[in-house]
């Protein structure tokens, strides 16, 4: 039997080669006789470490340059977070895999001074890191005493940020940390009735050109039905209210009975205004339940407080 060769794409960063490792992995498992490379290289969002994400204001700041090698035939897949991935995909690609999610809750993580501390405990005036307005705003709502201060940098230097007392406590995704090995620094995974997560959060998303039907077939070994059907009601979600992937638009989805329930909130930067909803609908049917939701948002005044955002980050 002939070798298949596939090319992946991926971003330089320690959680993003280790995602990329784990995919190499399981294909090898899969697939007799085939041959995989990696390339992996910085994206805008990894070399613009001193400005905050939200005004960068670019929706594909970490897919762009893998976005490109396969459009230029120098790569066949990228490997993305799929929370990263804008939900308008370029002309001839497509999301052709989502794997099986990973809790997809937020985490908080302390220092050794604030171990005896929950979120909801927290004094007066700690400090909170986080680099999305997702998170901010929903906090902000919650927990309108404690301070809120950008952090960016990739897990380990933001781990490190905070040991070094930079920081009272940072929110990070509960996947990320699973996957580096971190496990054991989540202090608390925070509930969805304080933090909605962001749109695919703890799932990986393969993206491929849309006509090469071979490596459709191949991916598609890894593609967790569950996840794909949750995932594309949240994106369709995203898409419907024309938010990015910076915006503080949060979710929540669970598949039962064939139906699909899907929570999302919107909610304004500083924390003043947040609008959530629920809806439930077909499995067969995902992008339509959230383009049910993100309707049902807009009738209750999400549009007015997207479009108070996107003129504040213009």
């Amino acid at each position: 039997m002939a070798t298949q060769k596939l090319r992946i794409a991926t971003r330089r960063s320690k959680l993003a080669m280790v995602q990329t490792l784990w995919v190499k992995e399981q294909l090898e498992k899969n697939i007799p006789n085939i041959e995989i490379s990696v390339e992996a290289m910085a994206t805008q969002g990894d070399k613009i470490l001193d400005v905050a994400l939200a005004k960068i204001g670019d929706k594909g700041l970490f897919t762009k340059e893998l976005e490109a090698q396969m459009l230029l035939d120098r790569a066949d897949i990228a490997v993305h977070s799929l929370k990263d991935l804008p939900t308008n995909l370029p002309e001839g690609l497509t999301l052709g895999c989502i794997t099986e999610r990973e809790n997809p809750s937020d985490a908080l993580v302390v220092n050794k001074e604030n171990e005896k501390y929950k979120l909801d405990s927290l004094p007066r005036g700690s400090i909170v890191g986080t680099s999305s307005l997702r998170r901010l705003a929903q906090l902000r709502f919650n927990y309108p005493h404690l301070i809120f201060r950008d952090i960016r940098g990739n897990v380990i230097t933001r781990l490190d940020k905070l040991d070094a007392g930079e920081f009272d406590c940072i929110i990070l995704a509960a996947a990320g940390l699973k996957r580096l090995g971190f496990e054991s620094r989540i202090h608390q995974l925070i509930p969805n009735e304080i933090s909605l997560h962001a749109v695919g959060q703890g799932a990986l998303g393969i993206e491929c050109k849309k006509e090469n039907e071979e490596v459709l077939k191949i991916i598609s070994t890894l593609n967790d039905e569950n996840t794909n059907k949750r995932c594309l009601a949240e994106r369709s979600f995203l898409r419907e209210l024309e938010g990015g992937c910076q915006v503080p638009i949060g979710v929540n989805s669970e598949v039962k009975d064939n139906q699909i329930n899907l929570i999302g909130m919107v909610a304004s930067i500083d924390g003043k205004k947040l609008i959530k909803d629920k809806v439930s609908g077909s499995i067969n049917a995902p992008e339509e339940v959230g383009r049910d939701l993100a309707n049902k948002l807009k009738s209750k005044g999400a549009d007015a407080i997207l479009k108070e955002i996107f003129e504040e980050f213009r």
